[in-house]
């Protein structure tokens, strides 16, 4: 089986890797020569754990090939489009500029029996349009979204905790070109669901919505529990029992961002009031603010401890908006940098992978090279994503580095009573404030 991918960024390099990695000769197309160059030496373009071997791997076996002509799309069984869907300039709804022009640039490429696949977020109504635009070619079309978690994206794309093809009424060989591709990921019991169209894209935006919806809600718990006193990760332990709501997704902390999930609750609202039902999902927009709200408060509270000292140098550990990723699109930390840079804080960053991507989104930021680099003349740390190097930190070993005694922890996601043990005030969201030992390490910094 010949397949090919259309869109190198992070959605399509995966697919494309995990393709040639089942066995398939497998091409992955892109405009962006240099993105491509990357490619063929097997190098992934970001950081993503377990990609770098699996091309690798599909590379030097010479099952997987990168090239900028989609002309080479020609012949495939299968054509994938993976390419992105950001936000529309001035306004919320989706821009579907480069899902078009990639099947345009296909059309004269595809033949009858071709399945084309689309794995792009696109608003409800969009597939249903493209294979209008393929039909004549004889090819077919299929929506195929995917469900992948940046940090995990490769074992999200070859073990699946469902498949779903959105397809044409009858249409059977869709079915069963989608069958084959996924024929050894299907024969380990994952769940195939096959639906229509509109249903297979309400399917993607609907889970972004619903997971976006959760993690806010908790957020907005965060912002009660800062006024009544009251501990907000001990709130989502107690409701996360219950079965009918589950503790994942329930962390409360700086919020959302990435590349879906903010962009993807815009344009479906957008979308909603297109059709007629602004009301219907009116609630995203709350969403959305209690999120962003939670950046606003984070700021607050770091310019609080710093009118506090009397100091104005911030050490931020963590730039990317999750945590094995270097992926900084609507990171809360880079926003939190931004925001105290504006106003006149020296803030200086430290992130395990995000360094470069982050200079490149933000130029005015000063990247370390090392915690310790950071921290070093701080007058308060803050976290600001949850990587394991943060959480596996020494604070006693910090604070015979830096003169700084209180974090702010915008993850929630610290040892509070160790921090506090040697000698850091510690400060969550949505939690009591954690004060330092007495006797702990705060008059000895370099003990």
């Amino acid at each position: 089986m010949k397949i090919a991918v259309i869109g190198c960024g992070y959605l399509g390099a995966v697919h494309a890797a995990a393709m040639a990695s089942l066995g398939y000769e497998t091409i992955g197309i892109d405009i962006d020569e240099a993105k491509i160059e990357r490619l063929r030496r097997g190098e992934p373009p970001f950081f993503e754990p377990g990609l770098p071997e699996l091309l690798r791997a599909g590379v030097d076996a010479g099952t997987l090939r990168f090239t900028a002509d989609v002309a080479e799309a020609a012949g495939s069984d299968v054509v994938f489009v993976a390419v992105g869907t950001p936000q529309r300039a001035g306004s919320d709804a989706a821009d579907l500029t480069y899902v078009d022009a990639a099947i345009a640039s296909l059309l004269p490429h595809l033949a009858p029996g071709t399945l084309v696949a689309g794995k792009s977020t696109v608003p409800v109504g969009t597939a249903q349009r493209l294979a209008e635009l393929i039909a004549p070619t004889g090819a077919t079309l299929a929506w195929n979204p995917e469900f992948l978690r940046e940090g995990f994206a490769v074992e999200d794309t070859l073990a699946p905790d469902r498949l779903v093809y959105g397809v044409a009424d009858g249409d059977e060989a869709s079915v069963a070109a989608l069958d084959a591709v996924y024929a050894a990921i299907l024969a380990r019991g994952t769940e195939r669901l096959v639906m229509s169209f509109a249903t297979a894209e309400l399917v993607k935006v609907s889970a972004n919505a619903f997971l976006a919806t959760k993690i806010s809600f908790i957020n907005a718990m965060a912002e009660l529990s800062e006024t009544v006193g009251a501990d907000v990760t001990q709130l989502a332990d107690a409701i996360g029992l219950d079965a009918r709501i589950g503790r994942r997704f329930l962390n409360a902390g700086l919020g959302f961002g990435g590349g879906c999930l903010p962009k993807d609750i815009r344009a479906f609202q957008a979308r909603a009031t297109e059709l007629g039902h602004e009301q219907t999902l009116g609630f995203l927009r709350e969403v959305d603010q209690i999120n962003l709200r939670r950046r606003d408060r984070m700021v607050e509270l770091i310019d609080g401890e710093l009118a506090r000292v009397g100091g104005d140098r911030v050490a931020l550990l963590g730039l990317a908006f999750k945590p094995n990723s270097d992926d900084v699109r609507d990171s809360p930390a880079i926003d939190v940098a931004r925001r105290l840079q504006e106003q006149g804080r020296v803030v200086t960053c430290y992130d395990p992978e995000a360094g470069e991507t982050a200079l490149r989104s933000v130029p005015t930021l000063t990247i370390a090279a090392s915690v310790e680099e950071a921290i070093r003349g701080a007058d308060v740390l803050a976290l600001g994503t949850e990587w394991q190097e943060f959480r596996d930190l020494d604070p006693v070993a910090v604070a015979a580095q830096t003169e700084a005694r209180v974090i702010v922890d915008g993850r929630n996601t610290l040892d509070a009573k160790r921090w506090a043990a040697a000698g850091f005030k510690v400060i969550g969201l949505g939690r009591p404030d954690t004060a330092p030992a007495s006797g702990a390490l705060a008059s000895e910094p370099s003990a």
